[in-house]
């Protein structure tokens, strides 16, 4: 019974407290009403915001406190009964150990719109933000930031430890992060910009565009198109059935789609490309296993100390690549039906032979480069090959 009043009375200071620095006043807004409650909270190292509906934008800076600001709206004919309906929606503020907690909570969340506007200290650690329902916007914080709305836009910027956010089904956007990244929307787009930690991305449908990730990225899409200008690290990309441009990898790099297209830049590591049905183009890469179920391959290969065999596989397409003449490799391509189609070589070192009749015909290179090296396979079940050769 003791600890039971205990509490009751350190929670009646708490919210004393609160009150101490917050005002409010409800005024007419376009046709309804709004009513604004604003005050301020001391410095502390964390800040968690739980609303069950509305947008939160919270902005540090250089000030020693927290600031905030709610307006929340509702429709009234009356200054009384838009009071009676803001009697339902409650606000508390207050500082509990090293976090200030931003409360609100309401009987009828779908009778009121509103926003929450936050200004904190920049050097917070940790800013923690959930809404039922609403967007959400983060920028100018050297800690962690997380991040989760019931069906919200997240805004995220300028952050200097790591990252986490995650909505029901609008789109996310970063920028100039600092830390890891983990975000996951239900269907909207992702677009995020630098991240200097690893990047970790889902969408239930939308697209995926990455600017820059220096440590590395893992991103997943149920069927948008995936966009990847540069990456740092390992790279592991799927999308149940669009397109996938890669820029440059330092890595090595699995790329997966359902039935679109597949485009490589380069990559320092092996690359592994499959489609159901699209085009794959892979531009220097030292090693590459690419698949396509009907579709052309191209496969521009460098020289590189991490070579390793490689295989280049489609059911119906041409497959071209190119080698360098200083490049040390083993070749064996083949056609399983020949017929009306060749493999085309620049290289005499590969004996080009075909067997068989018209109807049944079957055509094979096989050689070796500068004494031979990591094997490459090279295999359409019906189209032409061509084996190219560069300037280096």
């Amino acid at each position: 019974m003791i600890k039971t009043n205990l509490k009751i009375a350190v929670a009646a200071l708490m919210l004393s407290a609160a009150a101490f620095a917050q005002q409010g006043r409800i005024y007419q807004e376009s046709g309804g009403w709004a009513q604004e409650i604003s005050g301020t909270l001391a410095n502390v190292r964390n800040l968690h915001v739980r609303v069950e509906a509305g947008a939160v934008h919270v902005e540090g800076g250089s000030q020693s406190g927290i600031s905030y600001k709610m307006v929340t709206r509702a429709r009234a004919s009356s200054e009384e009964k838009a009071r009676h309906q803001f009697e339902d929606y409650k606000l508390n503020a207050y500082v509990h150990g090293d976090t200030a907690w931003i409360v609100a909570e309401c009987g009828s969340p779908h009778r009121f719109s509103g926003e929450y506007v936050i200004n904190v200290p920049r050097n917070m650690e940790l800013v923690k933000i959930e809404t039922d329902g609403g967007a959400v916007s983060t920028k100018g914080i050297s800690g962690r930031v997380e991040a989760e709305t019931g069906g919200g836009k997240i805004h995220l910027e300028d952050i200097g430890g790591d990252v986490s956010a995650e909505t029901g089904g609008d789109s996310i956007e970063v920028n100039q992060i600092g830390g890891d990244l983990n975000v996951e929307t239900g269907g909207g787009k992702l677009d995020l910009g630098s991240v200097k930690g690893l990047i970790t991305a889902s969408t239930g449908g939308g697209d995926i565009l990455v600017a820059s990730g220096e440590r590395g990225a893992t991103l997943e899409s149920g069927g948008g198109n995936i966009e990847v200008k540069q990456c740092g690290g390992a790279l592991k990309v799927s999308t149940g059935g669009g397109n996938i441009e890669i820029g440059d990898v330092s890595g090595p790099a699995e790329i997966d789609t359902g039935g679109g297209s597949i485009r490589v830049g380069s990559t320092k590591g092996l690359v592994k490309a499959e489609t159901g049905a699209g085009h794959i183009e892979l531009n220097g890469v030292p090693s590459a296993r690419a698949e396509s179920g009907a579709g052309g391959i191209v496969a521009r290969f460098v020289a590189g100390s991490d070579r390793v065999d490689s295989r280049l596989e489609t059911a119906v397409g041409d497959i071209t690549v190119y080698l360098a003449p200083n490049m040390n490799i083993t070749v064996r391509a083949s056609i399983e039906m020949a017929s009306g189609h060749k493999i085309y070589s620049d290289f005499p070192e590969f004996k080009v032979t075909t067997e068989g009749d018209w109807g049944a015909q079957t055509a094979a290179a096989e050689g070796s480069l500068n004494g031979g090296g990591p094997l490459l396979k090279v295999l359409t079940a019906s189209g032409n090959v061509w084996i190219r050769r560069t300037e280096r």
